[in-house]
């Protein structure tokens, strides 16, 4: 990858983190390129993602900021080699958004992905038909056909069974409003039925008497990243994008409430006769 091309998810993740590790350390920007016998302007783009880190200069860093855990050395090495990566929606530029561009990177690069929605089914689970309704709403035409190619390349995930796990909780009101006709709604009830077969895919209903305050919390995943152990980071969905957050008491708070809302909802066997009811209230 060029260093026009960056920054991307990948490189600002690694920066931050080398920036936050050396900022623990107690040291300044020019001990760092002493170290590394370069500029400061180097490690200053380095840390904001604007170019990659040599693989020795990643280790002449790690033992200057006394890094010691092995794992997280590894994690880190990996994450530098995958900064160069060419992704499939690569090729498709300004057509993408940056932030879509940024979660289709953290999702590809995840073992684990838990998903909590409130109005609409996520992704992943969406039929044509039903992205179709979707994107005709909120979407230019001309961009229709182009977004929905790209949300049913996301769906190959799901193909991989042992190497990527989804799970998701989603709030009763969104399939009572699933947008459509009767067929649309009906095919995407299935659908989710069928994909919820599936040993890598988990699908639980929030009934509509939970006892949780659900008005306090947006549509949210918590992505696993792989490495050894994974990282978890979690990504908000609002109406301008989305928001990335890494610090680990903050992800924990969401972790937390998924605990919560795996508690409060039905089962994936009770989940799939509410949505078989569906389909026969829908005639």
């Amino acid at each position: 990858m060029a260093q026009d091309d960056m920054p991307t998810m990948r490189s600002r993740r690694l920066g931050g983190e080398l920036r936050r590790l050396r900022l623990e350390a107690g040291l300044k920007v020019q001990q760092v390129a002493d170290a590394l016998e370069c500029g400061q302007p180097k490690i200053s783009q380095i840390e904001n993602g604007k170019r990659g880190i040599r693989p020795l200069d990643l280790t002449t860093f790690f033992n200057l900021v006394k890094l010691e855990d092995e794992q997280h050395r590894n994690n880190l090495r990996r994450l530098a080699k995958q900064i160069h990566k060419v992704d499939w929606w690569t090729g498709d530029g300004p057509i993408l958004d940056d932030s879509l561009r940024d979660y289709l990177t953290l999702e590809v690069d995840s073992e684990l992905v838990r998903n909590y929605e409130s109005d609409l089914i996520p992704g992943v689970l969406q039929t044509e038909s039903y992205m179709r309704e979707i994107f005709s709403t909120n979407e230019r035409p001309e961009m229709v056909d182009h977004l929905v190619d790209t949300r049913l390349k996301r769906q190959e995930l799901l193909e991989d069974v042992n190497g990527f796990r989804f799970r998701t909780v989603i709030d009763a009101p969104a399939l009572h409003r699933i947008a459509g006709g009767a067929d649309v709604v009906r095919e995407q009830l299935s659908h989710l039925i069928d994909v919820g077969k599936k040993s890598n895919v988990t699908i639980q209903v929030l009934p509509l008497d939970a006892a949780l305050p659900m008005d306090q919390h947006v549509p949210y995943s918590i992505l696993s990243q792989r490495g050894d152990p994974p990282v978890d980071i979690a990504w908000l969905e609002h109406l301008t994008g989305g928001t990335l957050l890494e610090q680990r008491s903050q992800v924990q708070v969401y972790a937390g409430f998924w605990d919560e809302l795996t508690a409060a909802a039905m089962s994936p066997s009770a989940s799939q006769r509410y949505m078989r009811d569906l389909i026969k209230e829908r005639g």
